[in-house]
Order: structure tokens, then C-alpha cells, then sequence
């Protein structure tokens, strides 16, 4: 358990030390900026924006730093504009917050966008009138932040795409298969507390799919923006592609391993090709996750999940259960999106699982 833990932690870390790395640089650069070269009053922000629009995530930057900018100007104007009006105090402060979090909502504004705005706002009704210039500095250094953060997030030390792939899928995906692999053994065995084992395990997994679905999207985002990373983007996209089959194909294996379980209890005949097409299966996973970012084509891969097709097709035409039935049937609906992940068109792959047109 401890050593599970600590591996954990060693493959966190370097997932996410590329952006403490560029958080660092973007702060110093973004200081210097502000502070030396253009002289600007406030000048924390530039770097405090700049962790900001790093440290939220390692995708969406642009998005980020759009809306801490806009956050910032709408601060300032509906803040500018009550103030000439009203002037300052604590009800004025109030009422310029209000104002300015209800302006963010009304242009559709993000969370992050009122969360800016409603702060910028604040800052300008406890001014007094000969400081409120500093408001207009903070736009300003916002700005300086978000830019720089930019810059050295896809220019200066941009997150080489298929690292982060790698790093960030390849444990999601290894237990993905290991608990396949995990309920074949189960069902062959007739283990039910294997199996209930290999169930929720895939059902802990599930937050851990969807960071990684995110991380995919991100190191997408970066092969599209950072010139460096250009040659790339073929693999990127293809692996994107890929990732939202596996989603799908996860998604119904988790299923299938309640229906592992199902039969177990319910002690219905298993062939032996059922727990083989399981095992082929997660094979398949493992393979196709190894040639995406070898950029190869995955001919095994496809081998694998076609042998499983082949192996659950005599499992059926045997004496199974209504269990073993419906688990069956979420293995072919699982095979089919790792088909389709692996290149294979819908029709096609459905087609090849035993599937109609129309399925999954």
C-alpha cells in the first residue's frame, strides 16, 4: 500500500512539475516586466496573474488568461463609472461589487470572470479618488501576466504533448487493463471476491479517467499552439480521438464487471472463451495505448480485439445465463469503441462485435 501510494505521488509529480517549472519562470519574467521595465505601480499582480493563468491548468491558458483580462476591465469600468457617481465607502464598495459581479454575468461571463471583476471592483471602492489610477495598473499588469504566461507556456518552455499523454494516461490506462485482467482471472476462476475487487477498482478509477481525458485535451491544446510542438499534433489528435472511444469502451467494461460479478453469484455456466475474450481485451487496451504514442499503427491492437470478438462469439453460441448474456453484450460494446479508437470506422467496428449499426 505504501509502495502504491509513493508511486503515485513520484507519477503526480511529474506530471505536474512542468507547470511548477513554467509557473516559476512566467512569475519572475512577468516581475521584471512590471517592475523594471515598465515601472508600474502594483506590480504583484503581473506575477500573481501570471500563477493564475499557469497554475489553474495545463490546458485552456488562452481561455484563462481572456478571462482574468476581462474580469479585470469590466472591474474597472462599472467600478470607474459608480464611483464618478456615487464616490466611495463602505456602501458604495458594496453596491460597485454587486454591480460589477452582475455586469461579468450579464455578458456571460465565466466564474473566473466575477471572481476578476468583483476583486478589481473591490480594490477600486476602497481607493481613494488620487488612487484610483492603481485600478487601471492592475488591467495593465493583469495583461503583463496573462501575456507572459502565454509566452512561456508555448514558447519559451512549452510541456512536450506526448509526455504529458504518456505520463497522465499510461497509469490511468495500466489500471484500466490490470482490472480487466483482474475479472477475467475472477470469472475463470470463479473468485467472486476477485471480482467484486476488479469492480470497484474500475469504479475508484472513474475520477482518475476523467483527469485524464482532461489531460489529453490539454496536451492537444499545447501541439496546436506551440510552434515547437507542431510535429506532434498528428499523434495528438489521432490519441484524442482515441481517448474518447476508450472513455466509452471504460465506461462499459466498468458494467460488464458488475455483470462479472452477477454471474458469479448466480453460479451460470462461464465458457472458457469468456474469460479469454476479457483477457484479449485488456491486451488490446494495453497495445493500443503503446502504439499511439510510438506513432505506430495498431495492427495488434485490432488483432487482440478481434481475437476477443472471436472468443466471446463462442461464448455465446454456448449455454449461458442471462448474466453471462448481458455481460457479453457490454463486452462487445467495449471491444467495439476500442475497434474504433484504434482507427476503425463506427459501422465497421459494431459490425465486427456482433453489434448493429446504430450500437454504442
Amino acid at each position: 500500500m505504501v509502495w502504491r501510494e509513493s508511486r503515485g505521488a513520484y507519477e503526480r509529480l511529474r506530471t505536474y512539475l512542468i507547470i511548477a517549472v513554467q509557473a516559476g519562470a512566467a512569475v519572475g519574467l512577468s516581475w521584471f516586466i512590471a517592475r523594471d521595465v515598465l515601472h508600474n505601480p502594483q506590480p504583484l499582480f503581473a506575477p500573481a496573474a501570471a500563477i493564475g493563468t499557469i497554475a489553474a491548468a495545463l490546458g485552456n491558458r488562452i481561455r484563462r488568461a481572456a478571462e482574468l483580462i476581462a474580469g479585470v476591465i469590466v472591474g474597472v469600468l462599472i467600478g470607474q463609472l459608480i464611483l464618478q457617481i456615487i464616490g466611495t465607502g463602505p456602501v458604495q464598495t458594496a453596491l460597485i461589487v454587486a454591480f460589477a459581479i452582475s455586469s461579468a454575468a450579464l455578458i456571460h461571463g465565466s466564474g473566473a470572470v466575477m471572481v476578476h471583476a468583483g476583486s478589481t471592483a473591490l480594490l477600486l471602492g476602497t481607493l481613494s479618488a488620487e488612487h484610483s489610477h492603481l485600478a487601471v495598473a492592475r488591467t495593465v499588469n493583469g495583461l503583463i501576466g496573462g501575456t507572459t504566461a502565454i509566452a512561456v507556456a508555448l514558447l519559451i518552455i512549452p510541456a512536450n504533448p506526448v509526455r504529458v499523454v504518456n505520463r497522465s494516461a499510461g497509469p490511468t490506462l495500466d489500471v484500466f487493463a490490470r482490472s480487466l485482467t483482474a475479472a477475467a482471472q475472477a470469472l475463470e476462476q470463479r473468485d467472486v471476491r476477485q471480482a467484486e475487487g476488479a469492480s470497484q477498482r474500475l469504479v475508484a478509477a472513474e475520477e482518475e479517467r476523467n483527469k485524464t481525458v482532461e489531460m489529453v485535451a490539454a496536451a492537444a491544446e499545447i501541439a496546436v499552439l506551440s510552434p515547437w510542438r507542431w510535429r506532434r499534433l498528428g499523434i495528438l489528435r489521432r490519441y484524442q480521438h482515441a481517448s474518447q472511444h476508450l472513455q466509452y469502451a471504460y465506461s462499459n467494461s466498468r458494467e460488464m464487471s458488475h455483470w462479472v460479478v452477477s454471474t458469479l453469484r448466480q453460479r451460470e455456466p462461464v465458457p472458457a472463451s469468456l474469460p479469454a475474450s476479457i483477457e484479449h481485451l485488456s491486451q488490446a487496451v494495453r497495445l493500443l495505448h503503446r502504439d499511439f504514442l510510438a506513432g505506430r499503427e495498431p495492427d495488434l491492437a485490432r488483432a487482440r480485439a478481434q481475437q476477443a470478438i472471436e472468443e466471446v462469439n463462442q461464448a455465446s453460441a454456448e449455454d449461458i445465463g442471462f448474466c453471462g448474456k448481458v455481460l457479453a453484450s457490454r463486452l462487445r460494446l467495449a471491444i467495439s469503441e476500442v475497434l474504433q479508437a484504434s482507427g476503425v470506422l463506427k459501422a465497421e467496428a459494431n459490425r465486427q462485435a456482433g453489434l448493429t449499426a446504430d450500437a454504442s
